[in-house]
C-alpha cells in the first residue's frame, strides 16, 4: 500500500479544491488533490460573480480564461414572471464595486482549466480517486484513497482541506451538516439552442424570473448554447407525478416572459435534475482539517454565489494552512478565524436567499429607491464584495429591516404574479 507524506491534501477537484491547490503550490508546498472523476466532466452552476476575477489574476489563469471565449457577464436581471417588474443590475454602475464583469462558463472545460492550472502550479493531482476515510488529529492527517484501476493508498499530510463538494465527506463522516427545513428544492435544468437572448451588452447578463413559486434561471454559455433550469419544491414535484421535461415545460408556458425567451428554444442534451437542498455544517473546521466550499456549506443558487464562494474560501484556506505551516502549528486559533471568515461570507447569501422566496423581500428588491445608496452596498454584496467593512453592512442590516416593515406597511407597490397585467411583456425584453 502506498504511503507519502505532504504539506496539505485536498479533497475535491472542483472550483474550491483547485483554488486551494494552486495557492499552495504557488507558495512552494507539496500539495495533493484527490477527485474521483476524470476532468472534463459535467457541472451545473455556470454563472460567476465579478469578484472571482482577481482571484483567477493571483491564480494565473485569467488570460487562459479570457481566451476560452466565454460570454462576458455584466450584471443580472430579475423579471417577475409576467413581465410586469424587471430589475437590471449593472455591477459597473454600483459604487463600492471593484470588479465590475465576470463569465458565464460551461463547467465542463472551466473546472478542467483550473485543475490543469492547479497542476502547472506543482500541486499533483490524481483523477478517479475516491476518498474512502479521512482521520485528522494534532499531529497529523490521513486519507485513505481507491483508485478507479483498484489501487488503494494511504495518504498522510499536515493538514486536510475537504472540498468534496455537495458530497460533504468529512461533514456526512461526522455527521454534522444541517439542512434547512424551508429550502428543500429540486432543479431541473437542461441546455438549449436559440433562446431569446437581450442585445448588446446585456446578451451576457444572468436572468432570473421569478413565478410565485418557483424559478429560472437563463444563462448564456457560449454563443450557440444556453442553460435554462427551473428551482420547485422537491414535494411540489413529487406531488405532481410528472417527468421532469413535464414538470420544466409546465412551469415555462405558465410565465409569459419564460414562453417569449423559449418560443423559438431547441434542447440540445437531456433534462437533468438535482436535488438543491441548502445546507450547512455545524462547524468548518477540525484538528488540522478545514472545509472549503459546497463542503462547508451549500444554498440555493438563486444569486450565483457558489463557484466564488468556494474559491472565496479556497483562497483563505490555503493562506490560513500557510500561516499554519510557517509557524510549525496546528493552528487552532488560526482555523477559528477562518471558520469565522467563510461563515460571515456565507451570511449575507444565506439571508438573501431565505427572503427570496417571500413577497416583502421581492417587493423591495425589485423596485429598489435610491435613498442612503442601498441599491449600491446591494450590487457589491452581489458581485462578491464581502470585505467592505461598516458602509456597506450598515446598509445590508437597513435593507432587511425595511423587508420587515414591507411586510407590514407597504413602503413601495405591492407586486402580482398574476398574468393578468397591463403592462405587457414584450417591456421585459
Amino acid at each position: 500500500m502506498e504511503e507519502k507524506q505532504y504539506d496539505a491534501l485536498i479533497v475535491g477537484g472542483g472550483p474550491g479544491g483547485t483554488a486551494a491547490a494552486t495557492y499552495l503550490a504557488q507558495a512552494g508546498k507539496k500539495v495533493l488533490v484527490l477527485e474521483k472523476e476524470h476532468f472534463p466532466r459535467f457541472h451545473i452552476g455556470e454563472s460567476l460573480l465579478p469578484y472571482n476575477q482577481a482571484i483567477f489574476r493571483e491564480m494565473g489563469v485569467l488570460s487562459e480564461l479570457e481566451a476560452a471565449g466565454y460570454p462576458k457577464k455584466l450584471g443580472a436581471q430579475f423579471h417577475l414572471s409576467n413581465g410586469s417588474k424587471i430589475l437590471k443590475l449593472v455591477f459597473r454602475n454600483g459604487c463600492w464595486t471593484k470588479e465590475i464583469s465576470s463569465f458565464q462558463v460551461e463547467r465542463s472545460t472551466f473546472d478542467h482549466i483550473l485543475l490543469k492550472r492547479a497542476a502547472a502550479a506543482g500541486a499533483e493531482v490524481r483523477e478517479g480517486w475516491t476518498v474512502t476515510k479521512t482521520t485528522n488529529d494534532s499531529e497529523r492527517v490521513s486519507v485513505s484513497a481507491r483508485s478507479d484501476k483498484g489501487e488503494t493508498a494511504t495518504f498522510t499530510g499536515k493538514f486536510l482541506l475537504d472540498a468534496s463538494g455537495r458530497g460533504n465527506f468529512t461533514g456526512n463522516q461526522e455527521g454534522i451538516r444541517i439542512i434547512h427545513k424551508d429550502l428543500k428544492k429540486l432543479a431541473v435544468f437542461a441546455h438549449f439552442e436559440n433562446v431569446r437572448l437581450d442585445e448588446g451588452t446585456a446578451a451576457g447578463d444572468t436572468v432570473i424570473v421569478r413565478l410565485e413559486d418557483k424559478w429560472f434561471w437563463v444563462i448564456p454559455i457560449s454563443k450557440e448554447k444556453t442553460s435554462v433550469g427551473c428551482v420547485m419544491d422537491q414535494e411540489e414535484f413529487m406531488r405532481s407525478k410528472q417527468t421532469p421535461e413535464e414538470a420544466f415545460t409546465r412551469a415555462w408556458e405558465s410565465s409569459s416572459v419564460m414562453a417569449r425567451r423559449m418560443e423559438l428554444a431547441r434542447r440540445l442534451g437531456n433534462y437533468q435534475t438535482t436535488t438543491d437542498f441548502s445546507y450547512y455544517n455545524r462547524t468548518l473546521v477540525g484538528p488540522r482539517l478545514l472545509r472549503v466550499g459546497d463542503a462547508a456549506g451549500f444554498m440555493d443558487p438563486i444569486f450565483s454565489a457558489g463557484v466564488y464562494l468556494a474559491m472565496y474560501s479556497g483562497k483563505i484556506g490555503a493562506e490560513t494552512v500557510l500561516k499554519c505551516l510557517a509557524r510549525n502549528t496546528s493552528g487552532a486559533g488560526l482555523l477559528a478565524n477562518y471558520e469565522r471568515k467563510v461563515f460571515h461570507g456565507m451570511k449575507f447569501y444565506w439571508d438573501m436567499v431565505e427572503h427570496f422566496y417571500t413577497r416583502p423581500f421581492m417587493e423591495l428588491f425589485i423596485q429598489p429607491r435610491s435613498r442612503y445608496r442601498l441599491p449600491d452596498a446591494i450590487v457589491a454584496m452581489l458581485a462578491g464584495e464581502l470585505e467592505g467593512g461598516w458602509k456597506i453592512a450598515w446598509r445590508r442590516w437597513l435593507f432587511f429591516q425595511l423587508v420587515k416593515l414591507q411586510a407590514k406597511w407597504p413602503l413601495v407597490p405591492r407586486i402580482t404574479y398574476s398574468e393578468n397585467v397591463t403592462e405587457h411583456v414584450e417591456a421585459a425584453l
